[in-house]
């Protein structure tokens, strides 16, 4: 099968697409005949080797699994002896987290793993990036930030796979928001359901006597110190972006603002599955949509790195995979 192969830390130029061994499904787990896979941030990241603690999961020197990407969508294809929860022709989505494997035209994961029927409104491509930016954005407001029917939330980032999602989740629980982005991305926040929003390049949220109950810079640029005067007096500092954020938790753990979070991917995987099947029923229900950006085909993922790293992307870019009738 083809496949997107990362051996070594770098510039997308690393990335080769490659002939590989197609794999078999273990007892327990589905093969998949992917349709679609994402292409985050965090990919990028991975790819990089960057922060460099990453690599204590990724691999010291080099990556220790060599195929990229882990959100994914398709059919399966093949089911283990053992698998009862799926079976052949079903259409799903999913993760495989730090298994990584899924820029390629097939992959394996155990049925017990971060794995779901499709959505039915949704296409490979849209449910490709729920678990990246949707997921994550849930996990935040819902467990992290404890978010509640009348709050007051501000998004910052809110353009993006995260921010995108997570306007349209804060919304879902009742809560008046307000998104912060670029003067060309203000239109699609309001369609989102904004309640306001903040063109970054002209106004400091900061410098305003707004507060807030939450929060939540999906980006990383902003951080708990420069914010603090804009959250209320049990608000709360949410962001995906552990350092420098930890010394900052640290420092606000006895105070009634606090600097939160959280690396959802590292979850358990049976809370993962809680929080999928929550956040299913919602896009189901019409209340929620996957913003999507750019597809790109399965050799030019390198592209869709270098696009990702200019760092202007609205939602979700996604790489879509071809496959020979066979």
């Amino acid at each position: 099968m083809k496949a997107i192969v990362c051996t070594k830390y770098g510039s997308p130029d690393v990335l080769e697409l490659q002939e590989v061994e197609k794999p078999t499904p273990k007892s327990n787990e589905v093969l998949v005949r992917v349709y679609a896979s994402s292409v985050t941030a965090a990919d990028c990241m991975m790819r990089k080797g960057t922060p460099f603690y990453g690599r204590l999961f990724l691999g010291l020197m080099k990556p220790n699994i060599s195929i990229t990407g882990t959100g994914f969508a398709g059919v399966i294809e093949a089911i283990g002896e053992e698998v009862k929860l799926f079976k052949e022709g079903d259409s799903v989505f999913g993760e495989t987290g730090v298994g990584f494997s899924t820029n390629a035209e097939y992959v394996c994961l155990p049925e017990e793993g971060l794995l779901a029927t499709l959505p039915n409104n949704m296409t490979y491509e849209e449910a490709a990036s729920i678990c990246d930016g949707a997921l994550t954005s849930w996990s935040f407001l819902k467990d992290i930030g404890k978010i509640q029917s009348g709050q007051s939330v501000l998004i910052n980032g809110a353009s993006g796979s995260l921010g995108s999602a997570a306007v349209q989740i804060a919304k879902y629980f009742g809560a008046k928001v307000t998104g912060v982005c670029s003067t060309t991305n203000l239109e699609m926040v309001k369609s989102l359901g904004a309640d306001k929003v903040i063109d970054y390049t002209k106004e400091d949220f900061t410098k305003t006597d707004q507060t807030y109950d939450i929060i939540f810079d999906t980006v990383g640029k902003s951080s708990f110190s420069h914010c603090q005067g804009s959250l209320k007096a049990q608000g709360g500092y949410l962001s995906p972006v552990l350092i420098p954020l930890l010394l900052q938790m640290m420092w606000t753990s006895n105070e009634s603002k606090k600097a939160k979070f959280s690396a959802t991917g590292l979850r358990p995987i049976s809370e993962l599955r809680g929080l999928l099947n929550e956040l299913k029923e919602v896009i189901e229900a019409g209340k929620m949509k996957l913003v999507m950006d750019k597809s790109y085909p399965l050799e030019q993922t390198a592209e869709a790195h270098r696009y990702i790293d200019k760092g202007h992307k609205k939602g979700n870019v996604v790489i879509t995979v071809k496959h020979n009738k066979s």
